[in-house]
């Protein structure tokens, strides 16, 4: 699945910091611009993984799971 999400990023002393407004809690940091938006992006992989994972533990075994994509 693609989706795109805002990275808003500041620079903090040496280092970049950066959160993401549409997922709560997804945070990086690096020392480039480069380093910080990865680190932000597998913050973001990792709570989605997680709130996925979360939320088919309550999948009644006869539900349909199926994926949409969202362009």
């Amino acid at each position: 699945m693609h989706n795109e999400f805002t990275a808003i990023i500041e620079k903090d002393g040496d280092y970049y910091m950066a959160y993401c407004p549409e997922i709560s809690g997804a945070n990086g940091q690096g020392r480039t611009v480069d380093e910080c938006k990865a680190s932000l992006g597998a913050a973001i992989a990792l709570i989605l993984e997680t709130l996925r994972e979360d939320a088919m533990r309550n999948v009644p075994a006869d539900a349909i799971v199926d994926t949409i994509a969202i362009p």
